[in-house]
């Protein structure tokens, strides 16, 4: 049986001739150090974060942690509960905020002004209102302090939203350049609200995840910003390099990995399953996350009768998560609105294909019959007739799509390259900007 790893040699030679130096795990990061700024980390739902900060970590990186707040669930996952353990919080720090406060004004009154300014500017065009503003300004502050107290020369934020509008006013405030990392498809929904403009502007870096998302950034932002837009990719971790991938099941399993939220069109892949009981097809579908449509979902469950047929297992360990993928015959992922969801690239990466959406960046991985399935968001009947292909297609050819997605994810997809990648950036733009 190929491992994983041989699988991804042969490809990258094939592509690029030789294994050359580009995935040399010997590639050192020395003298980097930087900041990460998050707005709940860790979180379940967002592993490709730690993942980055392991692969900086692992190319001699030092990388500080920061988080506004908690993630208020309790962590199932050890790696998740180590890495809270390394982050500081800066809300932790109560009332004593204002004395970071008082202290950036008596450091530089004209910073603190002018930060005065942008956030009165910002704060009444905001769709969170002034008062949340002023609270990002005092979160500044202290992140201002940290930074200067260990001497941090970057900061990088991930999700343009508020982690983003802190980094930008300790920004302004004098603290250290910052880039920031965009997801979607939130930053994406409301640009103007969160003021996405304004922040690649004070920013030295802005990273997007897919071509999709550096398009859509292309839009948000003068054409002279342009050149301060990269891509760099979330992916994978090593563990599933060096797997041998197992056989796909006879069994009509499928399974969604996914936060329990409107965007992800979990109704959606509800009423798609009710149609397949109504066929009289035999399947189970385990839905792996939790979030707030998680009591809705089970009332749906129940109106159509799936209690037998759709579990809802809540928030699993990654291990737990790799188990589920590797006793499913695919995995479904019926976005609205996406990014370019990290779950898709674990499940190829397994040998397992994948039904999804045409949304986003999506289709730069997920090619339609090759590697799994693309149908319309929001449309049950195509949802069905793709997982019903699924389920009635020979284990064999599943296999043959799981190995051609796996070959696109290591191709472009490794957490380890990806952030070396990253850091590289971060060290070009440290040295052009002393």
């Amino acid at each position: 049986m190929t491992t994983a790893y041989e699988t991804r040699t042969a490809i990258t030679s094939n592509v690029n001739g030789d294994v050359g130096d580009s995935k040399d795990d010997n590639r050192l990061l020395s003298g980097l150090t930087v900041a990460y700024l998050m707005n709940q980390h860790p979180s379940p739902s967002a592993t490709f974060i730690r993942r980055e900060i392991a692969g900086l970590e692992t190319a001699s990186a030092k990388v500080f942690r920061f988080s506004i707040r908690r993630w208020p669930g309790q962590f199932v996952d050890p790696a998740d509960q180590a890495e809270a353990s390394r982050t500081e919080i800066l809300l932790d720090r109560g009332v004593w905020l204002i004395w970071d406060l008082l202290y950036c004004f008596l450091e530089s009154p004209q910073r603190f002004f002018a930060a005065i300014r942008l956030c009165a500017k910002l704060g009444w065009k905001s769709d969170r209102g002034p008062i949340r503003t002023w609270i990002y300004l005092l979160e500044a502050c202290r992140l201002k302090r940290r930074v200067s107290q260990a001497e941090i020369p970057w900061i990088h934020a991930h999700f343009g939203t508020n982690s983003t509008a802190v980094a930008m006013f300790c920004r302004v405030l004098g603290g250290p350049p910052y880039s920031f990392t965009v997801h979607g498809p939130e930053e994406f929904d409301r640009p103007e609200l969160l003021h996405l403009n304004e922040k690649i502007h004070y920013a030295s870096m802005v990273v997007a995840i897919s071509q999709f998302g550096q398009s859509q950034l292309y839009r948000w932002c003068p054409w002279e910003q342009w050149n301060k837009i990269r891509i760099v990719r979330c992916g994978i971790s090593e563990s599933f390099v060096e797997q041998v991938a197992k056989p796909i099941t006879p069994l009509p399993n499928l399974v969604c990995v996914a936060r329990l939220a409107e965007q992800k069109g979990l109704p959606v892949l509800i009423d798609a399953t009710a149609k397949l009981k109504r066929q009289g097809v035999a399947f189970r579908l385990e839905l792996i996350g939790d979030g707030d449509l998680r009591k809705p979902l089970e009332q749906l469950i129940v109106s159509q009768g799936l209690q037998d047929r759709v579990i809802l297992s809540g928030w699993q360990t990654e291990k737990q998560i790799r188990h589920a993928i590797e006793n499913s015959r695919a995995l479904v992922l019926p976005s609205f609105a996406e990014g370019l969801p990290v779950v898709l690239m674990e499940a190829l990466a397994l040998g397992r294909p994948v039904i999804s959406t045409k949304i986003a960046g999506i289709s730069e991985l997920v090619v339609d019959g090759e590697n799994g399935w693309l149908v319309n968001a929001g449309d049950v009947d195509s949802l069905a007739s793709a997982m019903l292909e699924v389920l009635e297609t020979d284990p064999e050819k599943l296999a043959t799509m799981g190995q051609c997605g796996a070959h696109a994810v290591f191709e472009r997809h490794l957490a380890k390259d990806e952030a070396y990648r990253l850091g590289e950036y971060f060290l070009e733009l440290q040295s052009s900007l002393r």
